[in-house]
Order: structure tokens, then sequence, then C-alpha cells
């Protein structure tokens, strides 16, 4: 299946704005986002994973959004980080294992058969449609784990947008450089935003072996106190101004 040669991104801010569903009312959001809810329990608790497959006609993209953080359960999700074990399988004519934040891979696993399901009915309607996978907070590793599971499941490669984002996979010193090379080659794009300030994009803490692809920074000097105002700075990627040098980097290239 040819992709898309006309494939046009749109401004980052736009991405997150459209995914939260304009948390921050700025009243430019391109649709109205309504996410489908699976409720399930998880170590005795009630808890829901969030998803929206949409086809954005106007540009012929097919994207997969993931909803952040909403309340304690999601929290609770976010911070029993037990390592989970994928199957072992050839990547590089060498073996590759993959090990992910234990209660992200059991939310994105109840999720996943319904993801797969819908991107692949808008895939045969849209042959040459380009998939966009995007999260925010929580939503950020369930975009992660979902670009990997459709590029290693079904040939496709994504342009990955997260916001806020975590750290969903582990690795050690010793097979960290090739774990981050694959995950980057299951996408045509990825862009990880972070804010220096927003003590979510540092979960799970990298001491305990967990990594995210890539880590782009926004604009703005880090600030210890910052970290601690998460209302603020979790919540500030709607700004386009904070997107200004990586859009020079990107001019430059």
């Amino acid at each position: 299946m040819e992709l898309d040669t006309n494939y046009k991104k749109l401004r980052y801010e736009q991405y997150f704005i459209d995914t939260t569903g304009d948390i921050n009312h700025t009243g430019k959001a391109r649709f109205k986002i309504e996410y489908k809810s699976i409720n399930y329990v998880y170590n005795g608790v009630l808890t829901h994973a969030n998803y929206c497959v949409y086809y954005d006609e106007e540009r012929n993209v097919i994207q997969a959004h993931f909803e952040g953080t909403k309340d304690v359960p999601d929290w609770i999700t976010n911070i029993l980080f037990q390592p989970k074990y994928y199957e072992s399988f050839m990547w590089e004519d060498k073996k590759i294992t993959l090990k992910v934040h234990k209660s992200w891979a059991s939310m994105y696993k109840v999720m996943k058969d319904f993801v797969r399901k819908e991107v692949m009915e808008l895939k045969e309607l849209h042959p040459n449609a380009t998939i966009e996978v995007i999260g925010w907070s929580l939503g950020s590793a369930m975009a992660m784990l979902a670009s990997q599971d459709l590029n290693y499941n079904f040939g496709i490669t994504p342009h990955l947008f997260t916001f806020g984002s975590v750290n969903p996979f582990k690795t050690n010193i010793f097979n960290r450089r090739r774990t981050i090379k694959y995950l980057k080659s299951c996408n045509l794009s990825y862009h990880i935003f972070c804010n220096r300030n927003d003590i979510v994009t540092y979960l799970v803490p990298r001491i305990f072996g967990f990594v995210k692809l890539s880590r782009l920074n926004i604009k703005g000097k880090f600030n210890f106190f910052g970290l601690f105002n998460v209302a603020k700075n979790h919540f500030i990627y709607d700004k386009g101004e904070l997107y200004s040098s990586i859009y020079k980097r990107e001019r430059r290239c």
C-alpha cells in the first residue's frame, strides 16, 4: 500500500488541543473527540482504557488517540511499574526482548483488539491514508505501545506524537541503545514532547531502567520547583510559541 505523498502534519500544539478535547478551552479544536471507554479491573482497582480512532478526511489521515490521566485509578496505573516481558522476536538478525511497564501494558492489552480493528477497517476504506498515533500523559504510553504493535503485527509505520511523555519501556545498559533504535524504527517520525518542568515526563524514573524513544524538550528553562506545579506544567503543550526552536531546527534540516 502506498502512503499519501501529500501528507502534511499539523502544528504540534494542534495535536495536543485535539487529543485532549481542548482541555484548556482555546476554542481551536478541529473536531470534537469522542473517546470510547473500556472498564477493567487491575490489581483489584476498577479502571478504564480510553481510545478514539478517527479519520481526518481533509488530510487523508487515520488517527489513533489515547486519553491522558484523568482520575485516581489512572494514577494508580501510572505508579505500578513492574516490568512485563513481551515474547522475544528477531530484529536485524538478532533476538530482541521488549520489557514494558506492566500496568500500562495491561491497559493497552484491554483495548488493543478494538484499536487494531478500527484502524484496519479505516485502512481498507482509505488504503493511501497516513497513520498518526497521538497521546498525552498516560495516553503517551498507550500511543508508544500502539505504534510498536501496529508496526510489528500489521506492518504499519505511523507518525507518533506524544505530549507530557512518560517512560514506558524498560531496558538496561547492555541493550538500551538497541531497544531504542528498534522502537524508533517502528515510526515514520516520532515527536516525543516534554516540558522540562513537567514531573510526569520523568515517570517512570530512568534510575529503574525505564526509557522513552527520545525526549524532545519544548522551550523553557528547568526550574526544580516547577516540577511541583503539575496543574500548569503538565497542561502547557497547547502554546505554539513553546515549539519555536523545534520548528527552527526542522527548517534547517
